[in-house]
């Protein structure tokens, strides 16, 4: 199935753009935040062609894909632009009671909504800080060289002004404005007051100010981003809409970027170095502990999105003390399930699977594991197992060598010069221990070649799919042509509309009559197979209040192709300055993937299809 048609798919099994109010996606998986997940059919979903699984955590609808996600989420904006960079949709937010649960599913998606848009852009950049680092240690080249210089800025720069990305995504999250926080975290790393850091402390007027560098920080400007979702509905209202867009950010910028100063950022930095302390010492005093859990849980927490509130747990550690010990930890995990899907690629029989672990192989060394996880390892359970057992194993060899991240990024071979320091050669041990491990106990223990139960076929069987004629003889005229703004913008669904040349409105389907209108100029009928269909006659003829219309059903009448429903003098209508123009609707067209006819006369032919 090719990306545009895999789209269509989704939009249509999420239940539409009513249904979503966020979208976006990582390195391999569309994730949805829905108004109602209950009504996806997620066996539907995961049947598609070109989606491996899909995963419901975080408060997220996870639909992982591949290497290839991104072209799907394009075709998905295409579809429904409205949903571009995680827009929300038209539909009614629902008020839900607030429990624990929801509120750590909300932090999880804000997290993982703020880091990542730029987590590529900040994984290449760390990449590069550590082949740098590799390079001066080796003698390739020295600080103070041109290319060394031009190539750190390259590398450093995101993480220097850290904040304002940050500001910028956070903002986006919290639906403010984004170019005010911006704004304020820019003032927090402005030089003049990077410079104040050590030097004699200033006041803002007569209260001291305690300087702090909030250069590659994060919580600092994630809780003045929260500020600024509480301030800056109040300032939007004192002011009048004609200078709203000016005076509202003066406000901001003059209230949040002091309050930043003297209180969030000293409160944050109070927090952040708790936290920091804790993880630090945890690692120090229990190192095997610390070890197993991340070396032996942290696919299963990636795979229920609870991975992302350590992310800025380990980049708070870098920008503190300047290295973190728990990103080394990572590769174990990930390297572990490389080596599981390496065992497959060497056992398996099928060649499909064979195909597939061979290149899932290769993109879980360069850290990138959905694709190895749901495709292979946690496919065939067993090697999953493998897998964590052999990550606990190298993750506890790491996390006693005492080696630390110096910079953040994805977890993966090419991380390896982000480590250098102390404890370096025994983390890599630990590192080759995982993969070889994982290879080994999944050849000897993953059941490769087990017999499988019989899967499902992986087809979206459209058991509802239908066709249906045309409810008048008449000329075509597209749907969006047609003078009444409800049914031309497709608010009410998807349709086709006529220009009668007979008096008798038929039935296009086989089903029961729902709802016939006491005028007579509509009626509603659900098929036999489920789709909702209205037929309206007419432009504003509910004013005529029935005149020239004669209902020959009753509501709850059984009806098949053709059976006459209304009668209607089209002429008459027209004569009384309304257009007689016949629509036909699915209101429930978002259940399904909908073909019609946009031109020419009817026939009685089929219209409309729907699968």
């Amino acid at each position: 199935m090719g990306e545009t048609a895999l789209a269509k798919q989704l939009l249509k099994l999420v239940g539409g753009k009513q249904n979503i109010n966020q979208v976006w996606h990582c390195a391999t998986r569309l994730r949805f935040t829905l108004k109602d997940q209950d009504k996806v059919p997620k066996e539907k979903v995961e049947a598609l062609d070109g989606v491996i699984t899909v995963v419901e955590a975080s408060g997220q609808f996870q639909v992982v894909i591949g290497n290839n996600v991104s072209d799907v989420y394009q075709e998905v904006v295409k579809l429904e632009p409205s949903l571009s960079d995680g827009t929300e949709g038209p539909a009614t937010v629902t008020h839900e009671k607030m429990t624990f649960k929801r509120a750590f599913n909300g932090l999880l998606t804000f997290i993982s909504g703020v880091f990542t848009p730029f987590l590529g852009a900040m994984a290449g950049a760390g990449i590069l800080k550590g082949l740098l680092s590799l390079a001066v240690v080796l003698g390739w080249l020295t600080t103070k060289s041109g290319a060394y210089q031009i190539w750190w800025a390259a590398a450093d720069g995101i993480f220097y002004f850290l904040p304002l990305a940050l500001a910028f995504t956070a903002a986006k999250q919290l639906k403010v404005n984004q170019f005010v926080a911006m704004a304020i975290a820019a003032a927090m790393v402005y030089p003049n007051i990077v410079a104040l850091v050590g030097k004699p402390s200033i006041d803002f007027f007569g209260i001291p100010v305690v300087a702090a560098n909030y250069t590659a920080t994060v919580l600092p400007i994630l809780l003045v981003v929260v500020v600024q979702k509480f301030l800056e509905p109040f300032f939007n209202r004192i002011w009048h809409e004609s200078v709203r867009n000016i005076l509202a950010p003066l406000c901001l910028l003059v209230v949040i970027v002091p309050l930043t100063m003297l209180v969030v950022g000293p409160v944050s930095s109070i927090l952040s170095n708790g936290l920091a302390t804790a993880i630090v010492s945890l690692n120090k005093s229990v190192p095997v502990l610390a070890g197993m859990i991340l070396g032996g849980f942290w696919q299963v927490f990636v795979i229920f999105g609870v991975h992302w509130a350590l992310v800025p747990v380990m980049m708070n550690n870098i920008a503190l003390y300047g290295t973190d010990p728990m990103m080394p930890i990572l590769l174990p995990a990930v390297l572990a399930q490389a080596g599981a899907a390496f065992a497959v690629f060497l056992k398996a029989r099928d060649a499909k699977m064979k195909s597939l672990a061979g290149s899932s192989t290769i993109t879980a060394l360069f850290g990138i594991t959905e694709p190895t996880i749901y495709g292979i390892t946690l496919k065939l359970k067993k090697p999953f197992y493998c897998a964590c057992v052999a990550g606990a194993v190298g993750g506890i060899i790491v996390a006693m060598s005492g080696a630390g991240a110096n910079v953040a990024a994805l977890a993966s071979i090419l991380s390896l010069p982000t480590y250098l320091g102390k404890g370096f050669g025994v983390s890599v041990i630990g590192d080759v221990v995982a993969f070889v491990l994982g290879v080994g106990l999944t050849l000897a223990f993953g059941g490769i070649n087990a017999p499988a139960k019989k899967q499902a076929a992986a087809k979206v069987v459209a058991d509802h799919a239908e066709t249906l004629a045309a409810p008048v003889k008449g000329t075509l005229v597209a749907l969006s042509d047609v003078p009444d703004e409800v049914f031309a913008s497709g608010t009410m669904g998807q349709g086709i509309a006529i220009e009668p040349e007979e008096d008798v409105v038929k039935s296009p389907v086989a089903g029961t009559v729902s709802l016939v209108y006491p005028t007579g100029h509509a009626i509603g009928i659900t098929s036999d197979k489920g789709a909702e269909i209205l037929i309206h006659i007419g432009i504003d003829t509910v004013n005529l209040k029935g005149k020239h219309f004669k209902a020959l059903i009753e509501q709850g009448q059984k009806v098949t192709v053709g059976t006459p429903l209304v009668e209607f003098d089209y002429q008459a209508i027209q004569a009384a300055g309304y257009a007689p123009t016949v629509t036909m609707i699915v209101t429930n067209s978002d259940q399904y993937q909908v073909e019609t006819r946009s031109d020419g006369a009817t026939d009685d032919d089929a219209l409309m299809t729907l699968a």
